[in-house]
């Protein structure tokens, strides 16, 4: 990720080494990662954040860093990222964001996903956004709405990366484009 972007509470930037115990505490916590196979050993999370740092270096933009400008505290990640995997959303850019549970109901996911909207559409020139979840995902198809998202059901999908039956396997799909947006 190449760059930084500011909100009236937040910065976002990329991920820093500094960064990488408290992204391990938040990929450990049972509720954060309800809506994934499993909560993250620290192996396996030191594994997601190298793979976060070499996408982001390689692509110029990726998931990174949400700091509170207050006091600098890790309050999740957010970011935009180029879909790898094959399906319906492979090749388009998702927005997605993950926050530890303390900073859950303060709108700080909605004011992080708005900023990067306005650096996808805006500097990064993309034509289409997307974010997808696991149905039950409440709490993320909220953000969804709330940043202008629309449900998109002819892009749903079974996820390829879960085994076939797996109950997290079917995903929705909600979407944005530009011209949709007006910007």
């Amino acid at each position: 990720m190449t760059c930084t972007l500011e909100t009236a509470r937040l910065r976002l930037r990329a991920f820093e080494e500094k960064d990488r115990e408290a992204f391990a505490a938040m990929n450990a916590d049972p509720d954060v990662m309800a809506h994934f196979p499993t909560p993250l050993t620290r192996a396996q999370s030191d594994t997601v954040f190298d793979r976060i740092l070499k996408r982001s270096a390689e692509a110029g933009n990726g998931f990174g860093a949400i700091e509170l400008r207050a006091d600098g505290a890790f309050a999740g990640m957010a970011g935009l990222n180029r879909v790898a995997f094959a399906g319906p959303v492979q090749g388009i850019t998702e927005i997605g964001w993950r926050l530890p549970r303390q900073y859950w109901g303060q709108g700080i996911a909605s004011e992080a996903a708005k900023a990067w909207l306005d650096h996808g559409f805006g500097e990064v020139g993309l034509g289409r956004i997307v974010s997808f979840t696991v149905k039950g995902n409440t709490r993320s198809l909220a953000v969804m709405r709330r940043i202008g998202l629309t449900r998109i059901p002819d892009l749903d999908f079974e996820h390829p990366l879960l085994a076939a039956g797996h109950p997290l396997r079917p995903h929705v799909v909600y979407g944005l484009s530009v011209e949709e947006r007006g910007t």
